[in-house]
């Protein structure tokens, strides 16, 4: 049975680093990535993310600060079927804080520890520092982790 979630990914970028925030618990524990989760009941996606970062990070940010980087499709062989809508935030009010989920660190573009994330991410991540907005498809070999194929393509948002 295919089971279809829409989630939310968001990073903190300034001009030379990123703020990653090491998963502490739950699907992905162990790997860096992102501040994002799931919808809940009558939200948009816009409103999940600026939820999300608050709840898992403790920085305030405002929809008109989102800027959507992505679009990313996974595929599981379990069946899991994840969107996930990946926005680069540039503006924001606080200092991100470790929660009982994440924990956060800041990295120079240059020194991003993507062996130490999801397999994808090298693939997209140094193309939407660059500027470019994508559109992508990743399924995953049977471990959940290993990239079995993938399929990028510039869009716009």
């Amino acid at each position: 049975m295919i089971i279809k979630k829409i989630l939310t990914l968001a990073y903190l970028v300034d001009e030379k680093r990123v703020c990653l925030a090491m998963k502490k618990r739950g699907f992905g524990e162990g790997n860096w990535n992102g501040y994002g989760g799931k919808l809940e009941e009558g939200e948009t996606i816009e409103q999940a993310t600026v939820r999300e970062i608050k709840e898992e990070s403790g920085v305030t940010v405002l929809e008109s600060s989102l800027d959507k980087v992505a679009l990313v499709e996974f595929f599981f062989k379990d069946g899991k079927h994840l969107e996930v809508h990946t926005f680069f935030i540039r503006t924001w009010d606080g200092i991100p804080i470790e929660t009982e989920e994440m924990r956060p660190e800041w990295f120079p573009y240059e020194d991003i520890p993507y062996e130490k994330m999801w397999a994808d991410d090298e693939y997209w991540i140094p193309r939407a520092l660059r500027g470019e907005k994508l559109f992508g498809k990743v399924w995953f070999q049977e471990d959940g982790k290993t990239i079995e194929k993938m399929e990028w393509s510039p869009t716009t948002f």
